[in-house]
């Protein structure tokens, strides 16, 4: 087993303390407690999600951008011991401890003590950017500061040396006073099983530690700085758990951030009190309680960053800051992008193809197997129609979900994702939002979700109100089967059409995102917009596993809604599409379930008689202007819940059938809807009416989870009741404008 080296040696960790447990220390590990905590922590696109998945085996997300850490993520430990189980909680990504924004406030409030269902921390590990040991430290060095045992998890040492630098390890860790200090790669795995000896010989001897005592700070202040910090800490509340350190570097924020006297910020009157007290007698003093610890521990580390740097030079510019004068070019940045969504689509269009007629052969042959094992009925009709053919009429979408989390998370891997939200600043700026409100617009291209929930990291609350509200108008996975399924209906075997229309839906979700911000910006949510400050990450080489694992976890969620909610709501529609049933019109005995499909004029009339029918012709004249009948009503009834339960709608309610391998033409929902005909024998499905449906669909809030999100992350039911009928308004309009301008111009 690999054991850690001596100090002085040339091995890969410094270790402070001694190396081989006591006999006292030893006995004492059996009577530790039920279980030990570990506190993953450190900066925004250091590897820390790296590391915990390497640390646990879960299946976490990896970004390079702020925001993606953003829930609470925790897992065993892989190697601790059965009985005593070693949690590792990865907190969300943080320059500081004074927060700025909502998921900074709970890394805080995490390593402060102050939420009640987390335990003491028997470890902490400090995950640090080796290639940007200076900034990185600023924060580390304040976790060390609070009394805890402490470890340093050096990661990319491989990029540091690649521009020329070689740390000091010995210095390093002598300087910082931790346990120890591991240089890892996480990427390749490097490091980690000397890293989990660590932690797990640190949770071992938890029980044998002496009380923590108020570690001596970096730098020094002056003894009246001194003097009220003593003042501020023996009037903040302090659990018996929380190290003397912790207590002292909470009395110094409490100094130094101005928005702690705020009625909100959590503190008891008596501390608010004092620390009022405290900058009066520090400004009367000459003293500058805002800039002076922060100055005074930026000199620290910098000489220590001087002394633990063995070797410095290198390139002179960065194979990422060559990349860069292209990539956030204001011109080539933005022709790149462009590109970049261009090829996305072409690629889904091109190889998702053979998968999906894979995909949808085999429901195909699922509904007929049933159809012959099952008699001719209602039981028949509903496991056919209303399960096997609606929910594959879905994930037959599977193959291009898979791709388009495929490219989402190969943009992560690399850093371009940083870089687009830095190009896409100067057009935020222009609308009023912050440039780090196209992070989670961006992640909401594969789902509004995990999108609106990345608005957590905009510091302002109207920034952030702003972001969630037009999040959903981005793109999201489930809208893609409705799109491929209407191009497919008008523009069949048209490849750049098909890409050309799929790219104008998307950037018609991105226009029409930033003009709601702009108006929202200047109307309810008045506000001036905040500058960015945002770190790109240098570009890496994208890991095949940890972008195909994205893929999957992601299209596993689409799967699984698949299986529930879109299964559950599938037999609904066919209750509402069956009944009730009007048996003078019924066939004596259909002998299989083609023949029951064979008569479609009985099928329809059945169809309108029904539930559903009757439903969607209630609806239809609100639906006529925009160049919808009461079927396509039905679908978009249905939808509300979820998108692209459509797909399976209009398989139920024009009746695919499933026949044999000669009638295979009649059992591609696309044809099927390509035939239909009004009453005057035009086509119901031309180009313009499909755009049409296609632009509904870009702009309505029609997903019952992302209003659930939203009622959540606002803690109020006022801002999801007012986006969703915003978007409704929003959707109508802009779809009267399309159908009639087309018609006007003679594209009906």
């Amino acid at each position: 087993m690999e054991t850690p080296a001596e100090p002085g040696s040339h091995g890969g960790v410094i270790e402070i303390q001694s190396q081989v447990p006591s006999r006292a220390s030893i006995n004492a590990s059996k009577t530790r407690p039920a279980s030990s905590l570990v506190v993953l922590t450190g900066n925004p696109n250091s590897g820390k999600t790296t590391v915990f998945n390497a640390l646990t085996g879960l299946r976490a997300r990896v970004g390079n951008y702020a925001g993606v850490t953003v829930e609470r993520k925790e897992g065993r430990l892989h190697g601790a011991p059965s009985d005593v189980p070693i949690t590792v909680l990865d907190l969300p990504g943080t320059y500081s401890l004074s927060p700025q924004s909502l998921d900074e406030q709970i890394a805080r409030d995490v390593l402060f003590q102050r939420l009640p269902d987390v335990p003491e921390p028997s470890v902490i590990v400090v995950v640090v950017d080796a290639s940007n040991l200076e900034r990185n430290l600023y924060f580390a060095s304040q976790v060390i500061e609070l009394g805890y045992p402490t470890i340093i998890a050096l990661n990319m040492v491989d990029v540091a040396e690649n521009i020329g630098q070689r740390i000091d390890l010995e210095h390093l860790a002598g300087a910082l006073k931790v346990e120890a200090v591991v240089p890892m790669v996480a990427s390749k795995g490097e490091g980690i099983p000397l890293l989990r000896q660590h932690i797990l010989r640190l949770s071992g001897r938890r029980e044998t530690r002496p009380p923590a005592r108020a570690p001596r700070p970096f730098y020094d202040l002056p003894a009246a700085f001194v003097a009220e910090i003593d003042t501020v800490a023996a009037t903040l509340p302090r659990t018996s758990r929380q190290p003397e350190g912790a207590v002292r570097a909470e009395a110094l924020l409490a100094l130094c951030d101005e928005k702690f006297l705020s009625a909100d910020s959590g503190m008891p009157a008596e501390a608010r009190r004092a620390v009022a007290a405290g900058r009066q007698r520090l400004e009367a003093a000459g003293i500058d309680w805002r800039s002076l610890p922060i100055e005074a521990r930026y000199a620290r580390l910098a000489e220590l960053h001087r002394g633990a740097i063995l070797e410095a030079g290198g390139p002179e510019e960065t194979f990422s800051d060559r990349l860069d004068r292209i990539v956030t070019h204001k011109v080539w940045g933005m022709a790149l992008f462009l590109a970049i969504m261009a090829l996305m689509f072409l690629t889904i269009f091109t190889f998702a193809q053979w998968p999906m007629d894979l995909l949808q052969g085999m429901f195909q042959a699922l509904g007929d197997f049933v159809g012959r094992l099952i008699p001719p009925g209602d039981l028949q009709s509903l496991l056919v129609k209303g399960v096997i053919q609606g929910v594959g009429a879905v994930v037959v979408f599977l193959p291009q979900i898979c791709l388009l989390f495929f490219f989402i998370g190969l943009l992560e891997d690399t850093g371009y994702m940083a870089r687009a939200a830095f190009l896409m600043d100067r057009l935020m700026s222009k609308v009023g939002l912050h440039g780090k409100s196209f992070i989670p617009m961006l992640s909401s291209f594969a789902c509004a979700i995990p999108g609106i929930m990345a608005a957590r990291t905009i510091e302002t609350r109207k920034d952030r109100l702003v972001t969630i509200l037009v999040a959903p108008l981005m793109s999201c996975s489930a809208r893609l089967p409705v799109y491929t399924l209407l191009i497919a209906t008008v523009m069949p075997g048209r490849l750049l059409a098909e890409s050309a229309t799929m790219l104008s839906m998307y950037l018609l979700g991105i226009v029409v995102a930033l003009g709601m911000a702009w108006i929202l910006k200047k109307t309810l949510l008045k506000g001036e917009t905040p500058m960015l400050v945002m770190e790109l990450p240098p570009y890496k080489r994208p890991l095949a596993k940890v972008v195909l694992r994205h893929m999957w976890d992601r299209s596993r969620l689409f799967l699984r809604r698949a299986g529930t909610v879109i299964l559950g709501i599938n037999i609904l529609l066919w209750f509402l599409a069956s009944y009730p049933r009007h048996h003078a019109a019924a066939p004596p005995a259909a002998p299989s379930a083609r023949a029951q499909d064979s008569n479609p004029a009985q099928a329809g009339e059945q169809l309108r008689g029904s539930f559903a029918g009757m439903a969607g012709r209630a609806l239809e004249p609100v639906l006529r202007p925009l160049g919808f009948d009461w079927k396509i009503g039905i679908g978009i009834v249905s939808s509300f819940a979820a998108r692209e339960v459509f797909v399976s709608t209009m398989s139920i309610v024009y009746n695919v059938a499933e026949g044999t391998d000669e009638d295979t033409h009649t059992r591609n929902l696309a044809q099927v809807m390509h035939q239909q005909k009004r009453t005057d024998g035009t086509p119901v499905y031309t180009t313009l009416t499909a755009i049409t449906l296609m632009v509904f669909y870009v702009l309505a809030l029609q997903c019952v989870s992302t209003v659930a999100v939203v009622q959540r992350e606002t803690n109020s039911w006022k801002w999801p009741l007012f986006q969703w009928l915003y978007m409704g308004a929003l959707a109508w309009i802009f779809a009267f404008i399309t159908y009639q301008g087309g018609r006007l111009l003679g594209l009906g």
